[in-house]
């Protein structure tokens, strides 16, 4: 119990240390038919053209990312996902983390690295690379975590993200960068008729209560079957047990690709400006969601609302709750370990 009131405490505190920043900075990044705004608050994408088309969403105004309190572009962790309860146990230690209204730590609690101020190590005309430290404790997660994010952009119309991380003490990680992306060019109109292509067999099936259950089903003869191309829109609204909890696709793949960068495991293609994004990852599942929580209330870049399923997310990342279900591939990073990840979007 003293564990659970110890914790409790450090996220009192975490919260009440945290403090609007001051001052945003951006940087800008190209190569041949690329360029990207990143941010130091959330490590973010601001901005991302392909062909001077930009194809994520966000804002205009730096100030509106920190009222609005969306995830847009950012690097989202401690723990992307939920953890169901709160409830983390490492070894023989349970820790009690930070839980909001629905009863789960989700995204890592608030403020999670995507509200925080990063450090920027190093950059250039094609690559940056900023840093984040976790102080121990941080929304209830044991262990000073050291972050490093680099951005690039290739040669090859690539935007390549290379994630590193140590830590001081036994502690789960589970980082992923949630952007929105549109290849319409207009952001105000829905992807319902981009098409979406997925290397995956299986997913994760939540409850009504949008918790993972633990275990996976297969896509075959469901809505979630992408493994031939179907427009998003094809059965986003077929009747189906999964789609009714998340009122839309808002579900974490298990890839086939088996952490193989060279092995595409997602395309995504808007057949009205023959725009594709291809992923590659090494990361064992792809959460994906198709913003059916936007209600156009929100304003983005040049006057565009934040409509309806506006936009695809690629979360490349572990399945959620994954410490609670050891049947999944483990979050676990300990001392003297470093964690490394990447994730590769080619643009055509």
């Amino acid at each position: 119990m003293n564990k659970y009131i110890i914790s409790l405490i450090l996220i009192s505190i975490s919260l009440f240390s945290y403090a609007q920043p001051e001052e945003i900075k951006t940087y800008t990044l190209h190569a041949p038919n690329l360029e990207m705004k990143v941010m130091d608050y959330g490590a973010r994408i601001q901005q991302l053209k392909f062909r001077n088309t930009d194809i994520a969403l966000g804002f205009d105004s730096l100030d509106q990312y920190t009222l609005e309190r969306q995830n847009f572009g950012a690097v989202v962790g401690r723990y992307i996902g939920r953890i169901t309860g709160g409830y983390l146990k490492i070894d023989d230690n349970e820790y009690m983390l930070q839980i909001r209204h629905h009863g789960d730590c989700s995204h890592g609690g608030s403020p999670n690295f995507s509200e925080r101020m990063w450090d920027i190590l190093s950059h250039n005309d094609t690559t940056i690379t900023m840093r984040y430290v976790s102080p121990d404790g941080e929304n209830g997660f044991p262990g000073e975590l050291t972050l490093d994010v680099t951005y690039t952009l290739t040669q090859k119309q690539d935007l390549r993200i290379d994630y590193k991380a140590t830590t001081t003490k036994p502690t789960v990680v589970n980082i992923a960068n949630h952007n929105f992306f549109n290849l319409t060019g207009d952001h105000a109109s829905n992807v319902l008729e981009e098409e979406l292509w997925l290397d995956a067999d299986s997913f994760a099936l939540y409850d009504m209560s949008k918790r993972v259950t633990g275990k996976l089903a297969a896509v075959k003869d469901t809505p979630f079957d992408f493994r031939t191309p179907h427009l998003i829109g094809e059965r986003i609204d077929a009747p189906n047990i999964q789609l009714n909890v998340t009122k839309g696709y808002d579900h974490c793949y298990k890839l086939n690709t088996n952490g193989d960068l060279s092995r595409l495991a997602a395309r995504l293609v808007d057949n009205h400006t023959d725009m594709t994004i291809e992923v590659y990852t090494t990361e064992p599942a792809l959460q994906i969601y198709t913003a059916n929580g936007h209600k156009g209330n929100m304003i983005g870049k040049n006057g565009k609302p934040h409509n309806r399923r506006n936009a695809v997310c690629f979360e490349t990342m572990h399945f959620p709750d994954s410490p609670n279900n050891p049947q999944w591939p483990s979050t676990i990073l300990r001392p003297g370990e470093t964690f490394r990840s990447t994730t590769i979007f080619h643009f055509n």
